[in-house]
């Protein structure tokens, strides 16, 4: 009985509450910034490609501040859509236009796991996904500015004045109030979605989805057989795995550096179903309302697949031929 409660908290229990603190931290961070009117000083950071888009200045802010967080930068997009600022096209393109800071959040960690075990394709790899990241928020700017009319100047509400000490009471009761409305709200989404997550992997859905795709990569020339259990790994256990397998292959002289390369973008492209509803759905469930949720992350894992395929394409084009 200990040793079965142990194994859900470690599987379970613990994962959801990191992921329930840092989703709460982003919220309670966001609150601040806005009843701080730290929004704008956030958002002049970003003004000029904020101002190319056409997208308003909360749209700005939460550019900057997914540098730090985007949890935060999402929980500030949900309270301005929520209050009517954003519309759903707003916050769609929004939402896309983080795709850079986001993925830069993640650039060290995923650099100092690929480098001591890959070594110089590690530098490509690592290159490689950040173009994609580049690609994405270009074009995301270049439809945007299409679809949206200029924003307005000063496009955050403003709010009278205040000195002093004053400013910090005000807005941390503020903050607070603010954030034990919309608390209960993300906890109720996270926690059930979350937990029906865990039961399909538990259960084998999401292995018998790897297992399907695993038997149907016969259709990519450019990967060599040698080269499959990486992808499978990548489906199967995330990144880690699969560069173990990959640090030995090189080792052994079994695939080039390009191979290494080609097959790691490519389980990472195959890997952007799973990645979406293991990870983003709960985190997103939290912020949006579940449809709002899955259209931004249908949107979000749509245009970061096909970003990262274009690059996986120019690589085999330029690198492999």
């Amino acid at each position: 009985m200990t040793d079965s409660l142990l194994h859900y908290w470690q599987a379970l229990g613990w994962p959801l509450c990191r992921l329930l603190l840092g989703m709460a931290f982003g919220l309670l961070v966001a609150n601040i910034l806005e009843a701080l009117r730290w929004t704008r000083h956030l958002a002049r950071l970003s003004a000029p490609l904020a101002r190319a888009a056409h997208l308003r200045e909360v749209a700005g802010a939460a550019f900057a501040l997914a540098f730090v967080s985007p949890a935060g930068a999402n929980g500030l997009l949900s309270e301005s859509h929520r209050r009517g600022e954003l519309d759903r096209r707003e916050l769609m393109l929004a939402n896309l236009f983080n795709s850079l800071p986001a993925y830069l959040v993640h650039t060290p960690t995923i650099f100092l796991l690929t480098w001591p075990v890959l070594g110089f394709p590690a530098v490509i790899y690592v290159g490689l996904t950040l173009a994609a990241a580049i690609l994405r928020t270009a074009l995301t700017v270049a439809v945007a500015r299409r679809l949206l009319p200029p924003a307005p100047v000063g496009a955050l509400p403003r709010e009278p004045e205040q000195t002093g000490g004053a400013i910090w009471s005000v807005a941390f009761q503020k903050a607070w109030r603010r954030f034990l409305r919309r608390l209960p709200r993300l906890v109720l989404f996270t926690v059930p979605v979350y937990i029906l997550m865990y039961l399909l992997q538990r259960y084998g859905a999401f292995a018998a989805a790897e297992a399907w795709l695993g038997r149907h990569l016969d259709w990519l020339p450019m990967i060599k057989p040698q080269a499959l259990g990486i992808i499978l790994l990548h489906l199967a256990a995330e990144l880690g795995a699969a560069l173990g397998a990959a640090g030995s292959a090189l080792q052994a002289g079994g695939l080039s550096p390009e191979d290494i390369v080609m097959a790691l973008m490519v389980g990472n492209i195959l890997s952007t179903p799973m990645r979406a509803i293991r990870h983003q759905l709960p985190a997103y469930a939290g912020f949006f309302r579940p449809e709002l949720a899955l259209r931004l992350i249908l949107a979000n894992q749509g245009l970061r697949a096909l970003s990262m395929a274009l690059m996986a394409a120019l690589y085999y084009a330029f690198a492999m031929n």
